[in-house]
């Protein structure tokens, strides 16, 4: 089963095109096949999209996580997932 995890950003910071949420993504669920990332800088701008890319990439277990940019930059995938339905 093919798995996609969406990563809904938090935080003040914007998100930086360099900055690799795959790399950390993986470090949590080392299964995950695709990656979409929902905030307001970078990615989809809504999770209902970020899911409709995914099923469309073929991705039958999709899972939502929450990651958080602090005031200086960096990045932390909290590892509590959400349950999406649908």
């Amino acid at each position: 089963m093919r798995t996609g995890v969406i990563v809904y950003v938090v935080g003040e910071t914007p998100v930086a095109e360099n900055l690799d949420i795959e790399a950390e993504v993986k470090r949590i669920e080392p299964e995950t096949d695709r990656v979409e990332v929902v905030s307001g800088s970078v990615g989809q701008f809504e999770i209902g999209d970020a899911w409709w890319a995914l099923t469309r990439k073929g991705m039958q277990r999709i899972i939502c996580m929450i990651g958080e940019m602090n005031a200086a930059g960096g990045f932390q995938l909290k590892e509590r997932t959400l349950r999406l339905c649908g």
